[in-house]
């Protein structure tokens, strides 16, 4: 097992500590099952995080306490010190399936979180609240043309978009709160291989032009290891009674060869997959 951290883990503050959490979940009756089993990680600003591991061990479960959408048992999950207790703009979440409202355009979709922030401050009507709306939009407009996506696609609302443009749409929807974390569920399994090939160049892209940190969660150990500066990946070494834990804590350097690649995605492979399964195998059953 491959416990070490990233070696930028230990030079720098972290802005995430996960220390020692516990997530078990019971029904009345029956006993708890444990989730996550004492799991530690500490996470430095601009760190890109793949999470990967088998269906069932807690990867969408850790994104939630970090969004503090959930609370563990036992543990700490710290942000730049302090508890997380609550959901809020310091943390972006996009799930695998596009989070947008369907009765808003695009435009309003983008400015939602922005708007309602403000809420308690300007009334509706409000000269002021007109103000801020337009600088809102414009901004909205800024992330559009980052997005790839045309100033006309604005008006459109999401059905009359397909599943990759909504998709770059919840990312600006995210990203124009300016969070310090941005959590990503499963983004992009959902999409074509080609539509999925385009985001992940997007999603770096816009990695290394925010110096966002970013946790991304994803079943395939390929789009792990291209996309990650590091692969955290998850699994029970006890029993099925057991909660998962960190099996592999795996620095990836930013520039690799297909060699080098290979030899991350086997490593990655044999800790999340020790049953065989394969990132070619992955990637039909995601098709």
């Amino acid at each position: 097992m491959d416990n070490k951290p990233a070696a930028a883990a230990q030079r720098q503050a972290a802005m995430i500590s996960i220390r020692d959490v516990h997530v078990a979940y019971g029904q009345p009756g029956k006993p708890a099952r444990k989730i996550l089993n004492g799991v530690s990680l500490d996470i430095v600003p601009g760190e890109f995080i793949s999470i990967v591991g088998q269906t069932g061990c807690g990867k969408s479960t850790l994104l939630r306490l970090v969004l503090a959408e959930e609370m563990p048992a036992s543990g700490q999950v710290l942000l730049e010190g302090s508890p997380r207790t609550r959901p809020d703009r310091h943390c972006g979440y996009v799930p695998q399936k596009y989070s947008l409202f369907p009765d808003r355009t695009v435009l309003d979709n983008i400015t939602f979180g922005l708007e309602v922030t403000e809420v308690g401050f300007f009334g509706n009507l409000s000269p002021a609240r007109r103000v801020r709306r337009q600088e809102f939009q414009a901004e909205a407009f800024g992330y559009l043309r980052r997005m790839g996506l045309r100033e006309s696609d604005a008006i459109k609302y999401p059905h009359q978009l397909s599943g990759g443009m909504q998709q770059r749409v919840a990312i600006a929807q995210a990203l124009i709160m300016r969070p310090k974390v941005l959590l990503m569920d499963e983004a992009f399994s959902a999409l074509d291989p080609g539509t999925r090939l385009g985001m992940q160049r997007l999603i770096k892209d816009l990695w290394r032009e925010t110096g966002t940190t970013i946790l991304f969660v994803t079943h395939n150990p390929r789009e792990a290891v291209i996309l990650a500066t590091r692969v955290i990946a998850l699994g029970r070494t006890g029993g099925d009674d057991d909660g998962a834990n960190v099996v592999l804590d795996l620095p990836v350097p930013d520039a690799c060869d297909e060699q080098r690649v290979a030899g991350f995605i086997r490593r990655v492979e044999q800790s999340t997959f020790p049953d065989g399964l394969r990132t070619e195998e992955v990637d039909a059953a995601e098709a």
